[in-house]
């Protein structure tokens, strides 16, 4: 089998295909950072040395993929919200002082310009940046911050959010996500038109870890449909990104039309891959905290290989199952790497296709 490029390994198996080996794409942006020597919290406002971190890191490690991202709070300071910084970590939305107090207020907001408004232009000039810098070989993701769902928590207080699911009028609510799709749809657009190969919402408060799945199929399945609908045109992967146990709402996922599914280490691996679609890829899903910060190498390989073999090494991604902390541990990123090489070459794919 010839050697393949890490952005040939990436779009083999987003086209279906046996890649030479599976490609790894570690959600490490704050890992990133670490190995570059900067902290997170401080660089943030710096398009030229988030996107050198993340080439110092891919260099270093050789994984096949870097999910741009900067923290949870970008899109919705961008319309509103009250961004908390910290030097030594992420932003984050003061929650305490919501943009709104009704969801009556939300279609009132700005429609921010990524191009011009927050912190987004610098995003943006990141993904621009890595995907200039290594974009010909490597497989670049431009995370478009928080989905529908997610934005209207961070901007009206998830506390109060998840009251008014259940005491709102239905079309107070309706009006409100469609007005936070039209946000995030807006800002995909742009990391695309910045040159990423895909883009990507994280829609972890949709989880079944917070709310049903009936509420999760009633609010937030129809927007993560939607955008992914908006962006067909430009013909390229939309992921979509859900922390926690999405064991009863994965197979809701798969119906998207998203191209990646991003699932965390609480779902069986092998299950999800009978739920979801072939053509859908999985892309995870490694303990970020044990084995990838407490743990050792060998519990990595460990639980790779299980992956790997639980879904017969069919349409998937090797990643960690949510962010990697700025501290975990470099050894078992190289394992994580060293993992896909040794269980995932194309010799052993082919073998797990057959059943062997």
């Amino acid at each position: 089998m010839k050697k393949m490029t890490s952005l040939e390994r990436v779009q083999a198996v987003l086209a279906g295909q046996t890649p030479d080996c599976l490609p790894v794409i570690p959600q490490g942006f704050m890992f990133s950072a670490k190995t570059a020597g900067y902290n997170i919290g401080k660089i943030n406002r710096c398009p030229e040395k988030m996107a050198k971190s993340h080439c110092i890191s891919q260099e270093k490690y050789g994984y096949d993929g870097c999910v741009i991202d900067v923290d949870d709070a970008a899109l919705a300071e961008a319309c509103g919200a009250r961004a908390l910084f910290r030097d030594d970590n992420v932003a984050c939305v003061d929650e305490h002082h919501p943009a709104v107090n009704d969801l009556r207020e939300i279609p009132d907001l700005k429609i921010p310009d990524p191009k011009k408004d927050g912190r987004l232009p610098e995003w943006l000039e990141t993904t621009s940046r890595v995907t200039e810098a290594i974009g010909d070989h490597v497989f670049v993701m431009g995370r478009a911050d928080q989905g529908p769902f997610n934005l209207l928590s961070l901007l009206r207080g998830t506390q109060d959010f998840m009251m008014d699911l259940l005491t709102e009028d239905e079309e107070v609510i309706y009006e409100a996500m469609d007005w936070a799709v039209k946000v995030h749809i807006r800002f995909a657009k742009a990391q695309l038109e910045a040159g990423a190969h895909a883009t990507s919402m994280g829609d972890a408060y949709a989880s079944p870890n917070l709310i049903s799945p009936e509420l999760y199929r009633k609010y937030a399945f129809p927007y993560e449909k939607q955008t992914v609908e908006a962006l067909q045109g430009y013909q390229k992967p939309y992921s979509i990104h859900i922390c926690g146990d999405t064991t009863s709402i994965i197979e809701d996922m798969g119906k998207t039309g998203a191209e990646i599914l991003e699932v965390d280490w609480k779902l069986d691996m092998g299950k999800a891959r009978k739920l979801v679609p072939d053509h859908v890829v999985l892309m995870g899903n490694i303990n970020p905290s044990d084995p990838m910060y407490l743990g050792t190498p060998e519990k990595v390989l460990e639980q790779c290989r299980n992956v790997i073999t639980s879904t017969k090494g069919r349409g998937l991604i090797l990643s960690s199952g949510c962010a990697l902390g700025a501290n975990t541990k470099p050894e078992n990123v190289e394992a994580l790497i060293r993992a896909a090489r040794t269980f995932g070459s194309y010799e052993q794919l082919k073998e797990l296709s057959c059943g062997k």
